[in-house]
């Protein structure tokens, strides 16, 4: 026992919250060492699963000869849906509309059919091609564009939002605008993909090693389908290869398959899909028909909206309903807009069935505020920069009346405008703004364009019900703390993030706290890890379990020492306890041989949120996250090619909890974004076959895509308008929708090739041959 001399030096601990230590596996990731679930040392026996798959996108199984598979080389087993002992159903929703395997029809062009188990992987996929599958083919539909949408099928019911009197007011806008746009969707890509090893166990139960963001829900599909208590799977995931959102439900199928064939075989399987069949089989980002007519004033400002998001949902359900209801939970981006209706369309079509991506249709739903921008703008003759500030959300603080979203909650935290002003000034939009048009004046064929872009992008899941969270939190007799939280690893760093809230609770250093799998044994009823959340959610709940453990600790040293509570003080790596000083570990030790418990179960719900879908109304998030980003861009009009010059960012994270995590995240997520505006095309040809299923056809952006000059800024000034963890924001999503700027820039670039008289309405994603199009259009008068 050392005593307390005021001379005494207080340090800090090592890798606490709002420092930037690095990622927790960054090491592990350049050097190969890194245990993914493909790495992992396969049981003695362990088979292999490969996937047969639908050659028509619509048809009747008329008949399904596997003689020739089940007689291949290394085969053990074939399976059909025949062979799922429960609910041949993987729908998140319980609709009953996603089979594990497709029984009496197929309804996308790669729906798997049956499953072959063989000795080894190549075998397995040899076999499952040597099928002879007859189909009567139905009628198929594919694209959404030509659709109706109010008398085409939909797959959930649709949603409406209404504030105001949008018609009167459109009626009688001084100025009116309609228009449509096409908005592409985006494969997750992954470096990692799906894939799943299932080992039995005795009785009913299996464990399953998956690549999946949604471990608890993944547990209750793998339950469903084997019929099954939910007890009797454990399913178990360290870390993935990337998850986007393409693991929250799209993980669910191979681990129920991998799941039925170990439990049937008695022995270990597992199944990886290569590129090709990952891409054909599994659900992307939701592409969009976006029609808006929209009134406003001489000035350029808002005066009402309506829209229709239509959006091809695929041939299930699966997540569509809600991904069509967070795009028109922002489809007033960072704009107020006074009358308002906006009406989604989650249409059904014969494609594999869309589901999560990164922003779960927010961006979807900017880039609709954002077209709305552009068209108000070229209608008045004014700079869009200049309209976008004109309709923001009355900035926090203010008492005016310009709060009030679509769906009927205040934005109370709006920061928008001193975001936009710092970036402005900092970017030097107006220098660079006359630059451009210099440069532009004298360029005969290479145009430059310019756009500054806001993000305003709403907190929380708003299916209430998953804004909860629980952890696991233990304190051994050495002093080190074993950590284990509901949230999964995907390279965001949310493991080393929850660490740092840990280590910053006990005031111990990182290095002392232990990351480990995220599993259902652990920790029950786990949400998945998406909507931006998981930092929030788990931080919070290993913070709770920290404090119980704590407060047990306090209790201890403050009876045992004959102190008052308050006389017990959590130093870094030591505590205080009145006038005396003990390391951490030796007060650890001596709580145990007292029996006092160092286990605690953590648990947190976010708070005030509440939404009534029946209704449209509610206060759907807890908190709002802003950003801006401003881009440059050169064009050659004579084959649309681009180049982005330079890309200014600046983001709200609030009281970030590791800096340089932060920023690689807005940075990614800028990337991602710009990827899905630009390049990144998915194409369907008249049979459903997707004919941009690998990198040879589908273009994710390359180092070399990314901006020459790139500046990422966080704001200094910003905390969290709630009680998060340590005031900090999410940073998940909300920095996608930063590549807005590159796809206005092109729109900018375009433009100026008739003197910015026409709005160019250029669709996305923009790639080279659409800038090309837009551009001839334009030259020629003409709007899209």
């Amino acid at each position: 026992m050392n005593k307390h001399t005021t001379e005494l030096k207080l340090e800090t601990i090592t890798g606490g919250v709002h420092s930037s230590p690095r990622h927790d596996s960054a090491h592990k990731h350049v050097s190969g060492t890194a245990v993914y679930i493909d790495d992992i040392a396969e049981p003695f026996g362990t088979l292999h699963a490969g996937l047969g798959l639908s050659s028509v996108a619509h048809g009747i199984l008329t008949s399904v000869d596997l003689s020739a598979v089940r007689a291949a080389a290394g085969v053990v087993a074939v399976l059909t849906h025949a062979d799922v002992p429960g609910v041949n159903d993987i729908s998140p929703s319980y609709m009953n509309d996603d089979p594990v395997l497709a029984s009496g029809k197929v309804e996308f062009y790669g729906q798997p059919i049956f499953c072959v188990i063989a000795e080894t992987r190549e075998q397995a996929r040899r076999a499952a091609r040597l099928a002879k599958i007859e189909y009567e083919e139905l009628p198929a539909e594919i694209d959404i564009w030509d659709l109706d949408v109010s008398s085409h099928r939909q797959v959930v019911t649709p949603l409406t939002l209404e504030r105001g009197d949008a018609t009167t007011v459109l009626t009688g806008a001084p100025r009116r605008v309609t228009g449509r746009m096409r908005l592409g969707g985006q494969d997750h890509f992954y470096l990692e993909g799906q894939v799943s090893l299932a080992v039995p166990g005795e009785d009913d139960d299996v464990i399953v090693y998956c690549s999946t963001q949604g471990p608890s829900e993944t547990q209750h599909m793998i339950a469903h389908a084997l019929g099954v208590p939910s007890n009797a799977v454990t399913v178990e995931v360290r870390r993935m290869g990337g998850g986007f959102g393409g693991k929250e439900t799209q993980a669910n199928q191979c681990a129920a398959i991998a799941a039925i064939a170990a439990k049937k075989l008695k022995r270990a399987v597992k199944i990886r899909l290569d590129r090709d069949e990952d891409m054909v089989a599994t659900g992307k980002r939701h592409d969009f028909a976006i029609d808006y007519d929209i009134g406003f004033d001489d000035e350029g400002r808002i005066l009402a909206v309506d829209y229709t998001f239509a959006l091809r949902a695929g041939f299930s359900a699966d997540l569509s309903g809600p991904v069509g209801d967070r795009a028109l939970f922002h489809c007033d981006n960072a704009y107020f807009l006074p009358h308002v209706r906006a009406k989604s369309a989650p249409l059904y079509t014969n494609t594999v069935s869309n589901t999560a991506f990164r922003g779960f249709g927010g961006p979807q739903g900017m880039v609709g505020a954002e077209r709305v921008i552009d068209e108000i703008a070229f209608a008045v003759g004014k700079d869009p920069l200049e309209i976008r500030k004109l309709n923001f959300y009355d900035p926090m603080g203010a008492k005016g009346e310009r709060n009030l979203t679509p769906y009927h909650q205040k934005v109370e935290d709006c920061i928008i405008q001193r975001i936009v002003a710092e970036l402005e000034e900092s970017a030097d939009y107006a220098g660079r703004r006359q630059a451009i048009q210099e440069f532009n004046a004298r360029s005969r064929f290479v145009k430059r364009g310019m756009a500054l872009t806001p993000v305003k992008f709403g907190i929380s899941f708003t299916k209430t019900e998953s804004n909860q969270a629980g952890a696991l939190v233990h304190v051994y007799t050495d002093g080190s703390v074993h950590m284990n939280h509901g949230g999964t690893e995907m390279g965001q760093g949310l493991h080393l993030k929850v660490a740092q809230v840990v280590a910053e609770e006990f005031q111990i250093d990182l290095d002392r706290v232990k990351i480990t799998a995220t599993t259902t044994a652990k920790v029950p009823n786990t949400s998945p890890t998406a909507a931006s959340s998981g930092a929030d959610l788990n931080g919070m709940a290993a913070q709770d379990a920290a404090r119980q453990i704590k407060e047990r600790l306090i209790a201890f040293a403050a009876e045992t020492y004959k102190v008052s509570r308050d006389e017990v003080l959590f130093l870094p790596n030591r505590v205080r306890i009145g006038a005396e000083e003990i390391p951490f570990p030796v007060l650890v030790k001596k709580a145990y041989m007292a029996r006092v418990q160092l286990s605690a179960a953590g648990f947190y719900k976010t708070p005030k949120i509440n939404w009534d879908r029946s209704k449209g109304r509610g206060h759907a998030f807890y908190y709002y996250a802003y950003g801006a980003s401003c881009s440059e861009v050169s064009v050659d009009t004579l084959t649309g090619e681009y180049i982005v010059e330079r890309t200014d960012i600046l983001h709200d994270t609030g009281r970030s909890l590791n800096p340089v995590i932060d920023i690689g995240q807005i940075e990614g997520g800028f990337i991602q974004g710009m990827g899905w505006l630009t390049t990144e095309e998915l194409w369907w040809d008249g049979k459903g076959r997707l004919r941009t299923h690998a990198p040879s056809t589908y273009k994710i952006p390359l180092a070399s895509d990314r901006p020459k000059v790139f500046n990422v800024e966080l704001t200094d000034w910003s905390q969290a308008y709630e009680p998060t963890i340590h005031r900090s924001k999410a940073v998940g999503e909300p920095p996608l929708p930063l590549g807005l700027s590159v796809l206005h820039a092109l729109s900018d670039a375009v433009a100026s090739v008739a003197d910015h008289r026409i709005c160019p309405r250029l669709d996305a994603p923009a790639t080279p041959e659409r800038v090309l199009m837009a551009i001839e259009r334009v030259k020629a008068g003409k709007k899209g």
